[in-house]
């Protein structure tokens, strides 16, 4: 499978502390890959690098053969990143299509060509009926789905997900789930840190996990949850007697 990304010994040091220490992964095209470990893991940072934040201390970003490590946000975009983020950051005062429109606007400078772009995005991740009122009124699950939604609109190749299905209702999270699969049919490559291990592991094609700033171990969801290591740092005993 081809690599869309790869993080090649990548660092991130913020004075004394290192976030990321030596981080080389690879997501192939049109895979769904996992992102986990515990907290402080370092997962958030590396979500960071790749969406353009900020430069790693150390090593190099690549996407679709291209070195993007000094690429700014921006332009990382329309080269084909995009990303929600862990704390939902929609516009609250804006309609939910003007929410997307900004994104849309990422392709095209003509707001009839942007806002037809918007629904369309709209009806795809099932907030077509709510196109019209304003984000603020959005129930959590359907800010959440907002913020895919923007993200759809700048028509990314690789879709950068983070935890959207943190905090939903176990039928919240299955709409989740199901969406992100759509998305994967369309030809995006989802890379999604999540903590809902019940939910993530039958959906990913495989899981990168995070430890200390370091990669733990990856694989397959059926073999990550058997790690001794994955087990002892992050599952816990409870996994440990499942397998």
């Amino acid at each position: 499978m081809t690599a869309l990304l790869e993080t090649r010994g990548v660092w991130q040091r913020f004075g004394g502390l290192v976030a990321n220490s030596d981080v080389s992964i690879s997501v192939g095209r049109g895979e769904i890959v996992g992102l986990i470990g515990p907290n402080g893991a370092g997962k958030s940072t590396l979500f960071n690098l790749i969406a353009g934040v900020r430069p790693p201390t150390q090593g190099t970003i690549w996407l679709d053969g291209e070195d993007i490590t000094a690429t700014p946000a921006t332009e990382r975009c329309r080269l084909g990143i995009g990303r929600t983020f862990q704390v939902v950051k929609s516009f609250e005062t804006m309609t939910v299509i003007d929410n997307v429109i900004v994104g849309a606007l990422v392709r095209t400078t003509v707001m009839r060509e942007a806002r037809r772009k918007a629904f369309e995005v709209l009806e795809f991740t099932g907030l077509a009926a709510r196109a019209d009122v304003p984000a603020s009124e959005l129930i959590p699950s359907e800010k959440r789905r907002l913020e895919v939604a923007r993200a759809l609109a700048t028509e990314p190749k690789l879709l950068l997900l983070d935890e959207v299905l943190t905090g939903l209702t176990p039928l919240e999270a299955q709409t989740g789930v199901e969406l992100v699969r759509r998305v994967r049919e369309t030809g995006v490559t989802v890379l999604m840190v999540e903590h809902v291990m019940e939910i993530v592991m039958p959906l990913v094609d495989r899981a990168i996990v995070l430890d200390l700033g370091k990669v733990l171990v990856e694989g397959k969801p059926t073999d990550i949850v058997r790690d001794p290591k994955v087990i002892s740092a992050y599952l816990g005993d409870r996994h440990a007697v499942g397998s």
